[in-house]
């Protein structure tokens, strides 16, 4: 059996003759709809992370100061031992990763 590969599919020729006020009925929302969504969206997400809890825990870190045998990298601004240090330009220290 010969198949006409150019004729039309059946649920083509029947979305062609719907007509756009059939379309207009289905339960599409309205721009206004869409905007109350997303701003209620928008106002949970403020409220915090979805399945997620609040931790009142404070991240408690110390500092170190940068050491004499250390520099900034101007580039990565990673600190880096002195033996890393490829070359010193006007003040500014770059590492041997960031040269490489």
């Amino acid at each position: 059996m010969a198949t006409d590969y150019d004729e039309l599919r059946t649920e083509v020729k029947e979305s062609q003759n719907d007509s756009l006020e059939a379309l207009k009925s289905a339960n599409a929302p309205d721009a206004q709809s869409v905007v109350r969504e997303l701003d209620a969206a928008d106002d949970m997400d403020s409220v915090g992370i979805p399945g997620g809890e609040f931790v009142a825990e404070e991240l408690v870190v110390q500092v170190v100061p940068q050491r004499d045998d250390e520099f900034t990298c101007y580039s990565c601004f990673l600190v880096r031992h002195r033996s890393q240090m490829a070359r010193e330009k006007d003040g500014h220290a770059y590492c041997t990763e960031c040269e490489g």
